[in-house]
């Protein structure tokens, strides 16, 4: 099951894109491709006149993909288990130092319980294998209510608000 999520709202989504092997031929359409078959076939993959899309295992960092990386439609980022942690600082530095707009994807064995972490860092589309309800990940986005650190989502950190409001009452009491 895909599941969106847009304006922090969950959804679950039909998988336009077909992942294809490194030796497997190119079906028309909106494609995946791992990363040792994307650097091989750079400039074919990207000529084509479909949506592309890159699988980053977690050893695999996201500068490795250089300026071709806005020209992509989606990043996948393959979670072999849930302890390895990379994911998250790749979906946060494509978002925020690489500047990448497009679909980031988390796949493989992540938890429910990190799902709103992912989202933070820019993660927008969860593939879940694992048998969850519905309602259980819609829950899971809104499990963290106040946050310490600053990440890709723009949400004020407890610091900010704390300021915000001694600000606040320090007006009022002028």
């Amino acid at each position: 099951m895909l599941v969106k999520l847009e304006h922090g709202r969950a959804r679950t989504v039909e998988d336009l894109f077909v992942a294809v092997g490194d030796d497997e031929s190119l079906p028309h359409g909106a494609i995946v491709v791992p990363l040792k078959r994307f650097l091989a076939e750079t400039t074919p993959l990207l000529a084509r006149e479909t949506p592309l899309g890159v699988r980053l295992e977690t050893g695999d960092t996201p500068q490795i993909l250089g300026e071709h990386i806005h020209r992509l439609a989606l990043i996948v980022l393959h979670v072999p288990y849930f302890k390895d942690g990379r994911g998250f600082s790749w979906a946060r530095l494509a978002r925020t130092r690489l500047g990448y707009t497009g679909e980031i994807r988390v796949t493989g064995h992540f938890l429910k319980d990190q799902m709103a972490f992912y989202a933070r860092v820019g993660v927008d589309v969860f593939d879940i294998a694992q048998n969850i309800p519905f309602a259980q990940i819609e829950a899971a986005f809104s499990e963290i209510s106040n946050v310490y650190q600053p990440a890709f989502d723009g949400r004020a950190t407890i610091r900010e608000l704390r300021a915000a409001k001694r600000a606040a009452a320090t007006i009022s009491t002028s």
